[in-house]
């Protein structure tokens, strides 16, 4: 099995001559700025190919996020900043910093202390001055944040006492959104309207299931359905262009039993 640090070290050493003064000449104009759309693509072709079940892409992926990595601790290393090993050195402290139950010995009881644990622990480091969402990052997905607005209020103790409670709540907010529309108004429709999602991610928390990655996979579903009945249209010489909704259905019906 080839050595991690090893393989490590040959990237970096790629980066470095990627950067050096014979290197690329693409390479050498990038800044931190301009590589960050570059991450987030490649973090959500790396996503994508992990739930896909794709593991030969998953390593490649996973290389093209480590190499932009590499990039950006060698351009920081490079201004004088810090090195990727300050990074490196940096999240392992932090790691074993807040996982005393692992390196520590201390006893938590369940999942529940566990992460109450984490949130005090992150609090500490910033001398408890920071308000509970001071980490979470402003530029998230909208599931994402409201899952982790959620979950991080719920480790505060500020959530509804059982899921009985927030099952009656979602029923609530539901008939508000119903109210709204009754009287027309379009601004309080959407207000309601995010209430309840906000709501049903909450409740899928709860399940221990994860409204981003729960709608994801629908709409691998939705879309894979979609194109199996385009090819059976197709395969009959059907033309989609003229289909009612009936004929969509009965496709639609078709290509789901096939599935089982």
């Amino acid at each position: 099995m080839p050595n991690t640090g090893d393989s490590l070290a040959k990237l970096r050493q790629v980066v470095s001559t990627l950067l050096g003064p014979e290197g690329c000449p693409w390479d050498r104009k990038q800044t931190p700025e301009t590589l960050c759309d570059y991450v987030i693509e490649e973090a959500h072709e790396l996503v994508e190919a992990i739930r896909a079940g794709d593991e030969h892409g998953t390593m490649e992926e996973l290389g093209d996020v480590l190499f932009l990595l590499c990039f950006l601790g060698a351009l920081y290393e490079n201004k004088g900043s810090f090195t990727l090993a300050d990074s490196i050195d940096a999240i392992a402290a932090k790691m074993i910093r807040r996982h005393p139950h692992v390196f520590e010995g201390l006893n938590v009881e369940n999942q529940e202390e566990l992460l109450r644990n984490w949130e005090r622990i992150k609090r500490q480091e910033k001398d408890n001055k920071e308000g509970v969402f001071a980490s979470l990052p402003k530029g998230l997905p909208p599931l994402l944040k409201a899952y982790r607005l959620n979950a991080k209020a719920a480790r505060h103790h500020f959530t509804w006492e059982d899921d009985a409670a927030q099952a009656a709540q979602m029923g609530r907010e539901w008939q508000e959104l119903q109210e709204a529309l009754a009287a027309g108004d379009q601004a309080r429709v959407e207000a309601e309207y995010g209430d309840y999602l906000f709501c049903v991610v909450e409740y899928g928390r709860r399940l221990g299931v994860k409204a981003n990655s729960a709608l994801e996979g629908a709409n691998a579903r939705f879309l894979a359905r979609f194109e199996a009945m385009e090819a059976l249209a197709a395969e009959r010489g059907l033309n989609t262009a003229d289909f009612q909704l009936s004929d969509w259905d009965a496709l639609w019906d078709e290509v789901k039993k096939r599935e089982k």
